[in-house]
């Protein structure tokens, strides 16, 4: 990290000319410290310094920032064909409590074409007010587009939290937006909570492959930002009577500023891996043994309804594609029903499922730590028990 002079502050003194061991700063024609190329960091200017005018760059970048200037929960609504995607409502409900117990307003961005008539549903999940921004120039999701129109919107109402999901979409405009304001991301975030020491949120995510779970703070920086995966939070149940301040921005965003064109909006199977919004999802894991048995998971799934999982040691020996993984390094699901078969339940297979309504585990080991979270369980060889399975539910379809 580069250290800095801030020109306006320093005081000519010269005592980091002195101090510094490899000649790297020079006073120049104005008598204000230079520090040039030679600098290798070492800090000894800082220490030296008797007003503070000498600072690492990261740090400079805040001297500016009167952090009391920026207030209140903001929520990026995510929306696709007049709909908006229910991690959006989530992040409102768990956006809802963090407004709350910070004594500050909580407010949905929403940016779209013609999207206004979604205002009423983020009003009933918790939001105080809408920052809508319209214009055709949105009518589909694009980089440049929407985080010029983010940024903006940053710049202009310094909010001091940030909550986005952690989709495609949100993956792609959080450290975008993050870099073109000077602040941090913390992404793919399974837990929010408040710092009792700092009142800073406390942002929790997986680290190290998912072994551990780090918790960071933004101290220095606005707006905090983080994007949460979907899922981790329950959805509120809305309040259609809840009605807000409706603040509409006027979008400086043209087309010729989008370095990207639309060209068509391809249609995929989902039904098949669609794991953050099933009801109901059918997990296999090693206790599955070969590939050809994963057809007995399709095959329960399917007369279910539901959708194909798998733990990482399923994805590893490439018995399903990484698109199906449930888990810390995987997706983070809650389903109306869980069902975990040849899963022994490592910690990390269980962050990402545990908050499923009914958990159902088939397990041949008695002991296997699954158990420890299911609601009910089957100890059994599942290549055994999911025939049966199978072939009950067909004949309480057909009656």
């Amino acid at each position: 990290m580069a250290v800095v002079v801030i020109q306006d502050k320093c005081i000519s003194c010269g005592a980091c000319v002195a101090v510094c061991p490899f000649g790297a700063i020079e006073m120049q024609d104005n008598d204000k410290a230079f520090i040039t190329e030679a600098c290798t960091a070492c800090g000894a200017c800082i220490e030296t310094c008797p007003v503070s005018t000498i600072v690492r760059e990261e740090e400079e970048k805040t001297v500016a920032m009167d952090k009391k200037e920026y207030k209140g929960v903001w929520v990026f609504i995510e929306q696709a064909e007049g709909h908006i995607r229910g991690v959006s409502h989530e992040l409102l409900g768990e956006g809802r409590k963090l407004a709350d117990a910070m004594g500050q307003e909580l407010a949905g961005v929403l940016i779209g074409n013609q999207v206004e008539s979604l205002t009423k549903d983020v009003f009933a999940s918790g939001a105080d007010k809408i920052y809508l921004v319209e214009g055709a120039e949105y009518s589909h999701y694009s980089t440049d587009g929407f985080t010029t129109a983010l940024a903006d919107l940053i710049t202009t109402y310094k909010p001091s939290v940030i909550l986005m999901g952690a989709t495609n979409d949100g993956r792609d405009l959080g450290p975008r937006v993050a870099c073109r304001i000077g602040t941090g991301l913390t992404a793919d975030c399974t837990n929010l909570d408040i710092d009792a020491e700092t009142g800073l949120v406390a942002w929790t995510r997986p680290a190290f492959g998912g072994n551990i779970m780090a918790t960071i703070l933004c101290p220095e920086h606005r707006p905090q930002m983080g994007t949460i995966r979907p899922k981790v939070f329950k959805r509120p149940v809305q309040d259609f009577n809840r009605t807000g301040e409706i603040v509409r921005v006027a979008s400086k965003v043209k087309a010729e500023d989008i370095r990207t064109k639309f060209i068509e909006l391809l249609q995929v199977s989902a039904a098949s891996c669609n794991l953050e919004e099933a009801e109901v999802i059918v997990s296999g894991g090693r206790g599955m043994c070969k590939l050809e048995n994963f057809q007995l998971i399709e095959d329960l799934a399917e007369v279910l309804g539901g959708t194909v999982g798998a733990s990482r040691a399923a994805v590893d020996a490439g018995w399903k594609p990484a698109l199906h993984q449930v888990g810390q390094t995987g997706k983070t699901v809650g389903p109306k029903i869980y069902i975990a078969c040849g899963i022994s339940g490592a910690i990390q297979h269980i962050a990402g499922m545990s908050s499923s309504d009914i958990i159902i585990a088939i397990n041949k080991d008695a002991d296997a730590p699954i158990f420890k979270v299911a609601d009910y369980g089957i100890v059994g060889d599942v290549t055994e028990v999911l025939p049966v399975m199978i072939a009950e539910f067909k004949k309480i379809r057909q009656a």
